[in-house]
């Protein structure tokens, strides 16, 4: 009914602005918050120490295998009551949240530019009866027109049945999923669900800002094909994306740019997975020491039922070799942590709220996990799954159910118990959003499957992706995949020397890279498993 209605120009400003000030909204709350704790008051810091010791605490509860019932409830309610005393001493969120207008974000856009807002609602019969089908549409705004376009999509179900049709996340799933025409007669290609209803209102546009929402979140648009031609979408259009299009009005960022005077960088890859605990010990000793911490201890967890060991990456090894020799030709100072140096306490000094400055630059090449929550799907009446799975399976916290694997980790991996007092070695994403990365212009999470993540209409994926924004970070390179770490360690290479020593933008240089590979790797399993977030 929508397409007749008299007032449609009125209502699609109205509804532009509302998606703009809702799309990801406790994500920039947190990130409003952040700034605010950052610049607070002494009469605050004590309030907040207390606060981020609850955190920690909270962290390590989170990913014991017995940490349920009363403790965590004890940790919670005494967060909350802290929070409230140091919202009350702060300036309101509101006030400090910028307000953004679907004509704030068109002002930003140059010809040839366009925004788009992919959206997703339930919908409601003639009678405004409610039904069980969901449909993702797009708002879209040019620099040339009185008010945003409504285009609907597609239904939802229609790209779950893409993605579902490979229970194995590795190059069957991609190559299926990005090829150029729909593979089952029953079936649309991802062309032909997402960019053809688009085609009419993109005309003279090359370059896109858009923010992806639900399983959107789980496709690279870049690689996506264009039938009956060799081309993807990356071969005509400059596809970036944002957490939402309100992030083109932002104020721009006080990150240091890396190229800058003193820059500095942290890499990390071949990485130990098995346990020595005097190595990982040593290795942590000085980090202790200097930043006044102690290991959470993970020997109370228990679970009878094993899992298979982290192996080895040997090419990991190779890439962050390859990655610091590139950053130190360009007068970068870089700290590289490989074997059982690479523990989960020395990555959490990298990011210490009131410590050093963290790294402008954080490359991690490692495993990363995450796992749905199964909880949604249990038949009806049937029990939840009980403490004899892993913790990092069943957790009821998204950001537990994911995470990346350090020194060590498979102690606590393979049989639920990690060794005496040493942290575990997996570095879960609640860990990680605990930390203050606001001086890191860029991660790269080169591991598997680190794009991932339970996924929230609106807030987008919680996982990764959600930890690393909300400790601060600007740019973040991840994947979608299980991709083959010699392509990985080819697609780092090409990016890094791009970027810094042909002085490309970052979203530049990382696009030019893949395309790079993809002359050598022409699949989409090899080429096009990372993507790139601002």
């Amino acid at each position: 009914c929508y397409r007749n209605h008299a007032n449609l120009p009125s209502l699609l400003r109205l509804y532009s602005n509302y998606v703009l000030s809702h799309h990801c909204f406790l994500l920039d709350n947190s990130l409003t918050l952040n700034k605010l704790l950052r610049e607070a008051p002494d009469s605050i810091q004590v309030l907040l120490e207390q606060w981020r010791d609850r955190q920690v605490l909270l962290a390590g509860n989170y990913a014991r295998q017995d940490g349920i019932g009363h403790e965590i409830e004890r940790l919670e309610e005494e967060s909350r009551i802290l929070e409230k005393r140091i919202l009350q001493q702060l300036p309101s969120i509101a006030a400090a949240r910028q307000f953004v207008t679907w004509t704030d974000v068109q002002k930003q856009l140059k010809a040839g530019e366009t925004a788009i807002e992919f959206v997703q609602f339930r919908y409601h019969n003639n009678k405004l009866e409610s039904t069980d089908s969901v449909f993702i549409c797009a708002l879209l705004i040019r620099p040339d027109e009185a008010h945003p376009r409504f285009i609907p999509l597609f239904e939802k179900k229609e790209l779950e049945s893409l993605l579902n049709r490979h229970t194995e996340r590795g190059a069957g799933f991609a190559n299926y999923l990005y090829a150029p025409v729909a593979q089952m007669p029953s079936e649309k290609s991802l062309y032909e669900m997402i960019w053809q209803p688009l085609e009419k209102a993109l005309t003279g546009v090359k370059t896109v800002f858009f923010s992806p929402v639900g399983l959107l979140h789980r496709l690279n648009l870049n690689a996506v094909a264009i039938p009956r031609t060799t081309e993807k979408l990356s071969d005509r259009y400059r596809l970036i994306s944002l957490g939402s299009t309100r992030q083109l009005v932002a104020a721009p960022s006080t990150i240091v740019a890396a190229t800058a005077a003193s820059p500095n960088a942290t890499v990390i890859g071949g990485i130990r997975y098995d346990m020595d605990s005097t190595a990982i010990r040593k290795a942590n000793e000085t980090i202790l020491q200097k930043r006044g911490l102690e290991d959470l201890p993970f020997n109370q967890a228990d679970s009878s039922r094993s899992n298979p060991e982290w192996k080895f990456l040997p090419w990991t090894a190779v890439e962050a070799l390859s990655v610091a020799e590139i950053l130190k030709a360009n007068g970068i100072q870089v700290q590289n942590r490989q074997g059982y140096a690479a523990t989960e306490a020395f990555f959490k000094s990298l990011g210490l709220p009131g410590g050093e400055p963290s790294p402008r630059i954080l490359h991690v090449a490692t495993h990363g996990y995450f796992f749905p929550d199964p909880r949604q799907q249990l038949p009806l009446k049937q029990a939840p799954p009980t403490r004899d799975e892993p913790v990092y399976k069943v957790s009821k916290h998204p950001m537990i159910r994911s995470g990346l694997i350090l020194a060590g980790a498979n102690q606590v991996w393979i049989n639920g118990k990690s060794f005496d007092d040493v942290e575990d070695g997996v570095l879960t994403a609640y860990e990680i959003s605990q930390l203050d990365l606001s001086n890191t212009e860029l991660v790269v999470l080169s591991a598997c499957e680190t794009g991932l993540g339970d996924i929230d209409g609106n807030e987008g994926v919680y996982g990764l992706q959600r930890a690393f924004k909300i400790a601060g970070a600007k740019y973040l390179i991840m994947s979608l995949w299980q991709v083959p770490d010699y392509a990985t360690q080819e697609l780092m290479t090409l990016f890094y020397a791009l970027w810094l020593e042909d002085k490309m933008t970052i979203p530049d240089a990382f696009h030019a890279a893949q395309k790079q590979l993809r002359k050598k790797f022409p699949q989409p399993s090899d080429w096009a498993g990372f993507v790139l977030v601002e």
